[in-house]
């Protein structure tokens, strides 16, 4: 008899499909959802597996056929698709100030604009995140998915500190804004 781990802390696909856990395979949800919506908006409580389940996308969307073996969605996809996957995760962002939030974004623009070889155009967020979208289409040919885990980290923590928190709600609003620009 063969026992299976359980993947107890592990919050990457990767990780988990590879070290043969345990899973709840939910990937003809994630399918139909990849189908079906332009945008779509997960809120689940906390330790819910929402950083998982942005993991998990990030790997469909990155092609990455071998890693779904076995699972309900290799029955639904055929094509598997690379796209380029920018995937955000702002948990990075908590307990922090204006320019500890400048920096974080800063750090992870600048790591997908050395993968995908995106020159910085400015020092603004919103700039950068813009060209980064549109370098990436025009780059690989295929539409750009973005992934954004714990989007409102960055805000939880100063809920009761209105100054600070209108500063860094500006910033995540002026960050998140080219989302609707780059709709296209």
């Amino acid at each position: 008899m063969s026992f299976r781990k359980y993947p107890i802390g592990i919050q990457t696909f990767t990780k988990l499909s590879e070290g043969k856990f345990v899973y709840v395979d939910k990937t003809d949800k994630i399918y139909m959802l990849a189908q079906n919506y332009q945008y779509v908006f997960l809120s689940r409580p906390r330790r819910f597996g929402k950083s998982l389940l942005a993991s998990t996308m990030e790997s469909y969307f990155q092609g990455r056929r071998e890693l779904f073996a076995g699972l309900k969605i290799e029955q639904s996809e055929t094509e598997w698709t690379q796209y380029p996957v920018l995937h955000f995760d702002m948990s990075t962002a908590k307990h922090t100030d204006e320019n500890g939030l400048h920096n974080i974004l800063d750090f992870q623009l600048s790591k997908y604009e050395r993968i995908f070889n995106v020159e910085k155009v400015s020092e603004d967020e919103n700039l950068r995140f813009c060209n980064l979208i549109e370098s990436c289409q025009r780059k690989t040919g295929q539409k750009v998915v973005v992934l954004i885990d714990e989007y409102d980290a960055p805000l939880l923590d100063v809920v009761g500190e209105e100054e600070v928190l209108g500063s860094l709600r500006q910033i995540m609003r002026n960050f998140y804004s080219p989302l609707k620009s780059c709709d296209p």
